[in-house]
């Protein structure tokens, strides 16, 4: 799946249609910068406007993610059903791949925090003591806003 031959082949169909970024995007309740992060290859369509999509510029399903027109005589091992099943289950993989990141850079900075606590002592130690402290509160705090971003996105 190449996400820039999928956005190119988004803009050409969309340019057949005659229709402009901002009309699409009102025909399929998004905005117009989320159709510009489509055909620019920066994001691919959710699996729940793929099938209105496809509508809209008069392909199927397959065609999109192929980024082409099909042959005529073509035989699919997949049908437009299967296909946007399997784009949902990977969009939901890749939700829940950035949940556990952050869950893991939470616990990795509960952990560089626990180790900070073994320093002190010294002005060296207590320098790395301090370090790890504040290693450990950023990496805690990246974890809970990608935490967060990958809840939001749900």
């Amino acid at each position: 799946m190449n996400q820039i031959a999928i956005g190119k082949f988004i803009s050409k169909k969309r340019k057949e249609q005659n229709l402009t970024q901002e009309q699409l995007a009102e025909r399929l309740g998004v905005s117009n910068k989320t159709i510009s992060k489509w055909e620019t290859g920066k994001c691919m369509p959710d699996y729940s406007v793929v099938r209105n999509l496809c509508e809209e510029l008069g392909i199927t399903v397959a065609e999109l993610m192929d980024g082409e027109n099909a042959e005529e005589k073509s035989v699919r091992a997949y049908d437009d059903e299967q296909i946007v099943d399997l784009l949902r289950r990977t969009q939901e993989l890749e939700k829940q791949k950035n949940l556990l990141y952050g869950i893991l850079l939470i616990v990795m900075g509960i952990a560089l925090q626990a180790l900070s606590y073994t320093f002190g002592g010294s002005n060296v130690k207590d320098f790395f003591s301090g370090l790890l402290l504040g290693i450990s509160i950023a990496e805690m705090l990246v974890g809970v806003y990608v935490v967060g971003r990958s809840m939001v996105r749900r």
